[in-house]
Parts: C-alpha cells; structure tokens; sequence
C-alpha cells in the first residue's frame, strides 16, 4: 500500500511517499480504506524520533483517520464492510490503509464530510477524556476550564465540546485574530498569550480561578497554571512542549488542594481506549449526531504534501485541524 514513510529522523524534508506492507488484521480488529487522516503534533515529534510508537503499533505516523470498513475481524462487533468510520490510532493513519482495534472506531455521522471526519477522533477523544472523565478533569456543573492552545485542534474540539455541555470555558492564543476565532467558536473568553498574564486574568475573569487547565506546554507554564486555579483545581497535562522539567512548590498543591495530572492516549490499552470512545457516545453522541459536533478544518492537502503539513503545522500557520487526503 502506498504510505508516507521517514526516512531518518529529522525535519519535515525527510517524509516521502513510498509502499508499505498492509497492516496484519486481528480477530478484534477492522480494516480501513483510508480517505482522510488528521495531522496532529506528535506526528512531528515521531518524526523527529522524539516520540515512538508504542509496542506493537504501526510505525506510520498518523494517529486518526476516516474512510470505508473493507475487513471486520470475528471478534469485531457491531460493524459491518462498506460502513463510514473515523477511528483513533496507535500510528498508521498516513496510509492507504489501517487497521485497529473495533474499540477506537465510531460510525461517521450523516452530514460529516470525510475531511471533518479525518480529524475528529485524535482531538475530541483528548479534549473529553482529560475534561470530563473521572481521575482526570473530571469538570462538575458550573465549573470553568481554561484550555490552552485554543486555536489549535484540541483547542477547537475542547471550546465546542465545553459550550456543548455548558461550561464556561477560557483559552488562550497565540494573536489577536486566533482570539478573536476562538470567541466566535464559542469561547467565553480569550487571552494572547504573547501579551497578557493569563494566569491574572484567569482569576480577573472568574473572581479566584478555572477549575481544570488543559496544558501541552509543561515546565514553562507550570507556575503560572497553579497560579491559576482556583482551590481545589486540577491541572491535566498533555504535552510538554515547554520542557519536562520545572521546580514545584508543594505547598501550594497542600494548602489550595491543587491537583497535577499527566494524561496521554497514544498508549492506552485498547480496553482504556473502549471505554473512551463509549463515554464520549453516552454523553456527546446526541450532540454528534445532529451536527454540533465537527473539527474546525483549516485545510485539506493531498498525501503526498504530508511535509508541507508539518511545516505548517510547526509554524503555527493554522486554526483548527490540517487533514491530509489519502484515496
């Protein structure tokens, strides 16, 4: 099948399209024929060598994708050949075709184009896991979140995913414009990182403090996140863009009851990565279904412009979700 494939690791310059095995099927598993697959940035960290598959995952980058079922396993219920699908991945959406687990699979709402459908799984899966599920963000009724990065992907996903469910919800961005696109996305407020405190203003806009902080920037913003919250708040991080390593002062977490909790989902068990996906149908499944629910897609290009995507992506010259189309 044909495949973006790394060379060696270093910059976008090192994606080429070449041909790949296809990708064995097991007995819980289901084949797609893929026509859409979302970029995200810990593509850019594989491929970069920085952020390996885990074990027994496709080496191909690509962690979601959407087309047509043309192969279910015996153990894979509840799906049938021919059905439009959008799927959470280990690894191997930039491909023709991917296989995964029945669990990280759900049924492409009418209405959905294949290119929304692409890059809906990485994003809103992350964005409802680390805000809503227990052990996480965990959000209660009235609570606030302040979400980082709220012009890209899971910053998109998250701001309609909290309108959705009624929460008041500030992000912040990197330009006047992205702010301006997250409020009229839905966000109750946004801050421009590059010219605000927005650990002040978190409190300034909510008289003490957001309940749950969606971060990837780690170590850089770490003070200034528990800045942030408001006591009893939890802070999930996501990524470490800004570095792994930042002194902590404990007292804060004791005396405000302050909560740190790393999250990622590339390298859940395929019974963790289930229970997602069927949380996320029992509470936002309505809301998908009558359309409310769709990535912000700031552009489409083909498979074989993947390293134009990462540089995009890596400049930071999007809103939403880059898509690369596969077949």
């Amino acid at each position: 099948m044909r495949a973006i494939l790394v060379r060696e690791p270093g910059d976008e310059r090192v994606l080429v399209v070449g041909d790949a095995p296809r990708p064995p099927l097991g007995a819980a598993d289901v084949r797609i024929r893929v026509r859409t697959a979302g970029v995200n940035r810990a593509d850019l960290l594989q491929r970069q060598g920085l952020y390996p598959p885990p074990p027994g995952a496709s080496p191909i980058l690509g962690l979601e994708c959407a087309g047509e079922l043309i192969e279910v396993g015996p153990a894979a219920h509840g799906l049938a050949p021919g059905q439009r699908v959008m799927a959470l991945l280990a690894g191997g959406g930039y491909a023709e075709e991917a296989v995964v687990h029945h669990g990280s699979v759900l049924p492409v709402p009418d209405g959905m184009t294949d290119e929304e459908a692409g890059g809906f799984p990485e994003v809103f899966l992350t964005a409802f896991s680390n805000l809503f599920m227990p052990r996480l963000g965990h959000l209660a009724p009235g609570e606030t979140a302040l979400v980082h990065g709220g012009g890209g992907g899971v910053g998109t996903a998250a701001i309609r995913l909290l309108r959705e469910a009624g929460h008041r919800v500030i992000v912040t961005a990197g330009s006047e414009a992205k702010c301006r696109r997250c409020l009229e996305l839905g966000a109750t407020a946004a801050i421009d990182y590059r010219t605000e405190d927005f650990a002040a203003r978190a409190r300034e806009l909510t008289g003490g403090g957001v309940d749950v902080i969606l971060d990837h920037i780690g170590a850089r913003y770490l003070a200034a996140n528990l800045a942030a919250l408001a006591p009893g708040g939890r802070l999930v991080e996501i990524g470490l863009m800004g570095g792994a390593a930042a002194e902590l002062n404990l007292a804060q977490l004791l005396l405000r009851r302050l909560a740190v909790i790393g999250s990622t989902l590339r390298s859940r068990s395929n019974e963790d990565k289930a229970a997602i996906v069927e949380g996320f149908r029992a509470r936002f499944g309505a809301a998908l279904a009558r359309g409310a629910l769709r990535p912000v897609v700031d552009r489409v290009l083909p498979l074989e412009q993947a390293a134009e995507a990462h540089r995009l992506m890596q400049a930071s010259e999007h809103f939403g979700k880059i898509v690369l189309r596969v077949a």
